[in-house]
């Protein structure tokens, strides 16, 4: 049985990105409840956004829209990403 590894490894890349993303965030949640001010609690939790919509279709009988969709980067999101990523290496 033939499977498309391509097909494979974009699912595989979008679901460490999503899990990443996910894991980074609650990283990022626990360091602004647990860690005391200080310049370390400002660099890992300080992010950059960007954001999207929100995007409107009407298809004469349906109409809807979509958005905003927005997403937020910090250093423990990247931390997150990476850590997925080595766990998903290691399955293969």
């Amino acid at each position: 049985m033939l499977v498309d590894t391509r097909r494979r490894s974009i699912v595989r890349l979008i679901w460490t990105l999503v899990l990443g993303l996910f894991l980074g965030g609650l990283f990022t949640k626990l360091s602004e409840l647990f860690l005391p001010d200080s310049a370390a609690r400002d660099f890992l939790t300080t992010s950059v956004e960007a954001s999207l919509g929100p995007l409107s279709i009407d298809l004469i009988a349906v109409a809807f829209t979509l958005g905003p969709i927005s997403i937020s980067l910090n250093v423990l999101t990247l931390v997150g990403i990476s850590f997925v990523a080595m766990i998903a290496r290691s399955l293969i």
